[in-house]
């Protein structure tokens, strides 16, 4: 049973508009005036497809790698799971609590402690206040940061605020989370620590990860499959060993 259904996906952007600095409307008047052409320039804009035609089903309990290229296309699909993006063309239909942990910080009220935004987080995804108090020390003990944690996120590190970020998202029991790039900014430790979470994740609560990641050895140790995004498209799906392989030897 897919979980998650991606059909005909697109995400159009404009690119291309003019990049002159602001400067005073006397300048920007004798611009347009000292060259008509100059108006008609500065309106001009183009098309960039950022994603094209992606077509994906992803069952319950699978971890999926999605690897390539920067500008590939990974992390404007993972914002449009996210919802933090709409898509131009297809949809989406995902089943269940979605949690994404996309960039430092991401879901943080920076002004509210790290405490105050576990509960914040857990209300966005639909949890009673019952619920979180069952899981607030398990959250706070896996992320490592007990002595920090009534204090304000605007006042922690990146690795502070990644380490908060996974916990909240690995602890309240979603049943699909999402996870970029972000996870580079913590330490080794950090990174294997996450990578056993999320193997306990699927194998024992059947939950569904999506991964972006570079490093690809991560990838490897969580996803029995994995997609190969290039320039917008999906250009390969398979075993993950296979599409690492492929990826490689095609940068090669």
């Amino acid at each position: 049973m897919a979980v998650i259904e991606i059909k005909n996906l697109g995400k159009k952007y404009k690119i291309n508009q003019s990049q002159e600095s602001y400067g005073s409307l006397r300048d920007s008047l004798n611009r347009v005036f000292s060259s008509p052409k100059n108006l008609f320039r500065r309106l001009k804009k183009e098309e960039f497809w950022a994603l094209e035609n992606i077509n994906l089903d992803i069952e319950k309990g699978q971890a999926i790698g999605i690897i390539g290229a920067n500008g590939a296309g990974k992390s404007t699909l993972l914002k449009i799971l996210a919802r933090i993006t709409p898509p131009s063309t297809g949809f989406i239909k995902m089943q269940g609590r979605v949690a994404a942990l996309l960039e430092v910080g991401t879901g943080f009220h920076q002004e509210l402690t790290g405490r105050e935004n576990i509960y914040l987080n857990g209300a966005i995804m639909g949890m009673g206040r019952k619920e979180i108090d069952q899981k607030i020390d398990k959250i706070i003990e896996f992320s490592g940061i007990s002595k920090f944690i009534d204090t304000p996120v605007k006042k922690y590190s990146s690795g502070m605020s990644v380490r908060l970020g996974f916990s909240v998202a690995a602890h309240l029991d979603p049943d699909i989370l999402i996870i970029d790039e972000v996870l580079a900014v913590g330490d080794a430790e950090f990174q294997k620590k996450c990578l056993h979470k999320m193997n306990e994740i699927i194998k024992n609560n059947g939950r569904t990860i999506l991964f972006v990641s570079h490093n690809l050895e991560m990838v490897a140790g969580l996803c029995e499959k994995s997609v190969l995004m290039k320039k917008g498209r999906i250009s390969e799906i398979g075993p993950t060993n296979e599409i690492i392989s492929h990826y490689l030897n095609e940068k090669n």
